[in-house]
């Protein structure tokens, strides 16, 4: 797709950090696990955040 904004990139990296051991290589699972630690409402940047987690989760275990 192309760059990502820079708030979905903080968000996501500091959600690893804090709940790292919480998230899954499961796109679905990790979109759950977003709206329970966040206090978002916007359907969009949460499954922006989840994707961008899971796509950092399933780098990092393949390397």
């Amino acid at each position: 797709m192309g760059i990502k904004p820079t708030y979905i990139k903080s968000t996501g990296e500091s959600l690893l950090k804090i709940y790292g051991d919480r998230f899954t290589n499961s796109f679905d699972e990790n979109k759950h696990i977003v709206s329970e630690v966040t206090t978002l409402e916007c359907k969009g940047i949460r499954n922006r955040i989840a994707g961008y987690v899971t796509r950092k989760v399933n780098r990092g275990r393949r390397s």
